[in-house]
């Protein structure tokens, strides 16, 4: 790679957007801005995504003119219609992008156009329940000072530029031209240009102007984790390894974990997930069928029975992850990622590669998360905090949480990748990556408090500030702690409090199922939880924020359980500060409806 070279023009792009900033506080620029560092001398980029609104109409919902309802012109028509009547907009200026059938209501993804070229940044959703519009966010813009729409540089000019500028390479995805909405009411015409590290673990898609060839912002496919076979139920090696005969569940993986319906294979590659170590796909584990190789973390994970048993559990843990996200509602049409989707919709040829033992770093996990049709690369790391050292991979909690970014940056936004971008959104991606790694090992309706990477670290304080707790005095986290944070780690733990909080006012509510990892079809609170929060992803605006995130899990509900929940929701958000009336300035508010 060569020696990165600090271009004038990037320069001055990125001056430009600091000194426009300079009057804002930090606290209020989390739901449109996030600062990059990228490469290896560490360029700073300051992003930008409109701010966005969004709106719930609870029970009563919106009913579209008789022209224009969904029974009469269906999820397509019906999403650029209502678009339309609610902004103003010509029809010509909406694209329709995707959209679904999720059970509990239908949702429609689409993005502002002009002359045909669709927006990076400017997008909006539309939810319906059975034939009334039930939310909808947008955030398009004003399109008075825009550039042509044709470009006058090739974008094979710029992919050297940008492939230098982000310590990277062109990853061959076609480029494409689009829009962008900048900070100062500007829009710009991009090539979107993806390049990959593979060494460094990174992918970035660029968004160069294409009438300048200046680097205007990037997206970031990749969510880094700072914390850290065994069943899912489990969290970490020292919990005790147990030999598990055919767990795939076949509603999920019909052909089971090791064929597409095509091709069979006896290693650690299927149709959702291929596993290897050390970034290399020969160093799978092939085992006939019979993966029973022992991890011993008396000997350094490099050996190669523990090699074999580190890339097992980490197969395992993605290929469960599918499964029983798939009940609650990640799925083809939702999204998914799967080689073969079994023309159920959604974008084939995007199963996860994981990569154990990943050599581009220590101490940490990442997932990157590209459009659907891309498939989504995690890598777990070696931990080196104790001797001998530790495999991220033994540690289940983990690879959840990995797993649960491309969830999170799948349903966000109709399956683009581009859609927890913010620094208040991308916390709320590390909040439900715990959320969801905690829920799965809750084993009663005593809701424990929990910790997130004890094993790697070999520490009972794990790699979180505190616990998650109903207990204010075990962890006071607030809406209002958020003014002082600008990581988005930290502002996870905030996000991932509240749902822990959420999750045991369900639970008391309505108790606990042992079977809520196979039999989404019941009514105990684990079960109603995680549909509701599979449901709000598809609800939730681009870049949504704490207090949007919270109004999707309220319409949610109402859409699944005709507002049933709506009392337990509010108290359990309001008891941490997101009460009714919170407002996006992070601070605390602790009213609820009335009639609660």
């Amino acid at each position: 790679m060569a020696s990165f070279k600090f271009l004038p023009f990037l320069l001055l792009a990125i001056y430009a957007s600091i000194a426009q900033a300079a009057p804002w506080p930090i606290h209020a620029r989390h739901a449109t801005h996030r600062v990059r560092h990228i490469g290896r001398r560490a360029l700073k980029l300051d992003t930008f995504q409109p701010k966005g609104t969004y709106k719930i109409f609870g029970a009563e919902g919106i009913a579209q003119d008789t022209g224009n309802s969904f029974a009469k012109t269906g999820i397509n028509d019906s999403a650029i219609a209502f678009v339309q009547s609610q902004l103003g907009v010509d029809p010509a200026q909406v694209g329709y992008r995707s959209g679904l059938d999720g059970g509990a209501g239908k949702f429609a993804y689409v993005k502002q156009t002009h002359e045909g070229v669709p927006f990076v940044n400017a997008v909006a959703n539309v939810a319906w329940k059975n034939t009334k519009v039930v939310a909808f966010g947008s955030s398009f813009v004003d399109t008075k000072n825009i550039a042509p729409s044709k470009p006058s540089i090739d974008v094979n000019t710029v992919i050297p530029t940008v492939e230098e500028a982000l310590d990277g390479q062109f990853n061959g995805q076609e480029p494409t031209i689009e829009y962008l909405a900048r900070e100062d009411g500007s829009v710009a015409l991009t090539h979107v240009v993806q390049v990959r590290n593979e060494d460094a673990g990174t992918w970035f898609e660029a968004y160069v102007c294409a009438h300048t060839g200046e680097i205007l912002s990037v997206t970031d496919f990749v969510a880094h984790a700072s914390y850290t076979v065994l069943p899912i139920t489990k969290q970490a090696f020292p919990d005790g390894q147990e030999k598990l005969v055919d767990p795939a569940d076949l509603l999920a993986s019909p052909f089971a974990w090791h064929s597409d319906g095509i091709e069979n294979t006896t290693s650690t590659i299927g149709n959702n997930v291929a596993a290897f170590a050390n970034q290399t796909a020969s160093n799978q584990t092939s085992a006939g069928l019979n993966f029973n190789t022992k991890y011993d973390d008396s000997f350094d994970p490099t050996t190669r029975s523990n090699m074999d048993a580190a890339v097992t559990n980490a197969f395992y843990i993605i290929n469960t992850v599918h499964d029983f996200s798939y009940r609650y509602g990640f799925t083809e049409s939702a999204f998914n990622f799967q080689d073969n989707n079994f023309d159920k919709g959604g974008r084939g040829g995007d199963s996860v590669l994981m990569s154990v033992q990943d050599k581009s770093g220590l101490n940490n996990a990442n997932f990157a998360t590209p459009p659907d049709g891309q498939s989504g690369t995690c890598r777990m790391f070696i931990w080196d905090q104790t001797n001998p050292r530790r495999d991220g991979s033994l540690e289940n909690d983990i690879i959840v949480h990995e797993m649960t970014h491309g969830i999170t940056n799948r349903m966000t936004g109709g399956g683009t990748g581009r859609c927890l971008q913010t620094v208040e959104a991308g916390g709320m991606g590390e909040g439900w990556s715990d959320a969801m790694a905690e829920w799965v090992l809750q084993k009663s309706d005593k809701v424990e408090d929990f910790i997130m990477g004890q094993y790697v670290l070999g520490s009972t304080q794990g790699i979180r500030q505190f616990p998650y707790s109903t207990n204010p005095n075990t962890n006071p986290l607030r809406y209002s702690s958020i003014r002082e944070l600008t990581e988005v780690h930290n502002i996870g733990e905030v996000w991932a409090n509240m749902l822990h909080n959420v999750y045991a006012a369900l639970v008391a509510e309505r108790g606990f199922s042992k079977t809520a990892l196979t039999n989404p079809d019941t009514t105990e609170g684990n079960v109603v939880y995680m549909h509701l929060f599979m449901d709000a992803l598809l609800l939730q605006p681009c870049n949504p924020t704490f207090v949007s995130a919270r109004d999707a899990w309220i319409q949610a509900d109402e859409n699944r359980y005709n507002g049933a929940n709506k009392c337990t929701l509010f108290k359990a958000f309001a008891s941490r500060g997101l009460g009714l009336n919170a407002a996006d300035n992070f601070v605390d508010n602790e009213d609820i409806p009335l009639g609660c």
